[in-house]
């Protein structure tokens, strides 16, 4: 192969970083099937409970909702604390079954917003993070800093979303979506950037593959914030 024969005229330290520049993009694409695989899932799972009467009723009408609404954040947790000491197999499965109970959790949007609205809103989301992941990939300049500010913001986000459910503000609502918005494209550069950072090349298979899993959960979780957001301005409300 073209390949293996330019290696013969490569010295050590070029040989070595073409080995590193193959094994990061084939990890990174690892990542994005992962995060891509889950989203699908997650769509699926969501057009599935909303097109059904009596799922919605059962997910969204008694206390259950509840559960809907906090068991992907527990598995969030859950992931985070105990990656490093499960089997590949496990953290998969577990990303799995966070991704469909985003599903779930996220039927309600279909009873509120259009179809053709979240269908639009979805590309438009899935450009912007192509085109901010891309960035936080090829960038060489380092933007932990600016992660650090970022973090800052959610945390306020956080807050200012928990003091409206009381306050219930409209002007504030619109305050909370158009920091949203921002906070995660930013996240999704810097998100993007630590993911690639967190490859190394002598990883073995169970490492590199738990970190591929983590890296899609971490990305993953950015477009959906990125997306509830930008759908709170382009969403479109059902009238029936």
């Amino acid at each position: 192969m073209a390949f293996e024969s330019d290696r013969r005229y490569m010295s050590r330290a070029q040989a070595e970083a073409a080995d590193i520049d193959v094994g990061l993009r084939q990890y990174m694409l690892g990542v994005y099937n992962y995060m891509a695989s889950g989203l699908a899932l997650t769509g699926i799972v969501a057009l599935l409970v909303a097109s059904s009467p009596q799922a919605t009723a059962l997910l969204f009408g008694t206390p259950l909702k509840w559960v809907v609404m906090l068991a992907p954040l527990a598995l969030v947790f859950f992931l985070g604390f105990r990656l490093d000491r499960m089997q590949v197999s496990t953290a998969r499965g577990l990303f799995w079954v966070f991704s469909a109970l985003m599903g779930a959790s996220l039927a309600s949007i279909f009873l509120v917003y259009t179809g053709t609205s979240i269908a639009s809103t979805f590309f438009i989301t899935a450009t912007a993070f192509a085109g901010l992941s891309l960035y936080g990939y090829t960038t060489k300049r380092d933007l932990s800093a600016f992660g650090a500010f970022l973090v800052m913001g959610l945390w306020g986000l956080i807050i200012a979303m928990v003091v409206n459910m009381f306050l219930h503000s409209t002007g504030l609502q619109f305050v909370v979506s158009a920091a949203g918005v921002l906070i995660f494209a930013g996240l999704t550069a810097w998100d993007t950037q630590k993911v690639k950072e967190m490859y190394w090349q002598a990883d073995g298979f169970d490492v590199a593959a738990k970190k591929s899993v983590m890296g899609a959960l971490v990305l993953y979780l950015d477009f959906i914030n990125l997306f509830m957001f930008l759908l709170q301005f382009l969403g479109v409300q059902r009238r029936d």
